[in-house]
């Protein structure tokens, strides 16, 4: 196992059980890190999965029950100050950041034809404007000479086009794009920043008339799971990855 002892780390987007947050944090939490979580159910209450009110404080008491300290906070990243607050509570929580995870997101049908500046601004709040903001936060108060780690979730948007996620798409090609110009900004000062596509992973989001094709076209024959993703964030995140930088890594399972 990588090992993560005495580091701690920051995972946006850890509100539901079944999603890629949570298994991203479990599994930082049983490699030894300390975690804090953000997590924002308004959003996730209006989507088709919906969410049961405590799941978030279900995913803290997870990841203390591996021995590690614990912690999180309810923030709405669309929000200008939402990336500062958030980063400030963590620093006042558990003290200086090593890993950050920017897996928060935001995405809701958008066709071309029915695309409103409201809707655009909001994707592109949470999606591309915090996780640069919390990068900044990151590399801001990052201990001159220790290893830090930046990871991001991104999408295969650049694969295949997506149509109807148009805003959510446009928004996630920026992380690939800042993924690598922020790493070459920050190279020289031991921080890695690296972009993680884990393709179609079943955390609830896929209807059952969906399954059957996405199964035909998985490779491996199954879709992904958290598991898989967290995996990845994982190793990333541990020494053993510290000539790795700049990169989107495609770990789709062959899709």
């Amino acid at each position: 196992m990588n090992s993560l002892a005495n580091k701690v780390a920051l995972v946006t987007g850890v509100t539901r059980r079944q999603g890629i947050g949570a298994a991203v944090a479990l599994g930082l939490a049983k490699a030894g890190a300390d975690v804090y979580t953000a997590f924002y159910r308004p959003y996730d209450r209006q989507r088709p999965w919906g969410i049961e009110d405590t799941e978030p404080e279900q995913i803290l008491e997870a990841l203390r029950q591996t021995g590690v300290h614990a912690d999180g906070a309810e923030v709405d990243l669309a929000h200008p100050d939402g990336p500062h607050t958030l980063f400030t509570r963590a620093r006042e929580r558990f003290g200086p950041i090593d890993i950050l995870v920017n897996n928060a997101a935001y995405s809701t049908p958008t066709r071309v034809e029915l695309m409103t500046a409201e809707e655009l601004d909001r994707h592109y709040a949470v999606n591309l404007r915090a996780v640069l903001l919390l990068c900044r936060e990151f590399i801001d108060n990052h201990t001159p000479g220790g290893a830090g780690r930046i990871i991001n979730l991104t999408s295969g948007q650049g694969l295949t086009p997506m149509p109807d996620e148009l805003a959510y798409a446009a928004t996630k090609g920026g992380v690939d794009a800042l993924t690598l110009s922020v790493s070459a900004a920050v190279a020289g000062r031991r921080i890695t920043v690296n972009a993680v596509d884990p393709g179609p992973t079943d955390t609830g989001w896929i209807l059952d008339e969906q399954r059957p094709a996405l199964l035909a076209a998985a490779p491996t024959g199954r879709l992904g799971t958290p598991e898989d993703a967290a995996r990845l964030v994982v190793f990333l995140a541990s020494d053993a990855a510290e000539w790795i930088t700049g990169q989107i890594i495609r770990a789709r399972g062959g899709y």
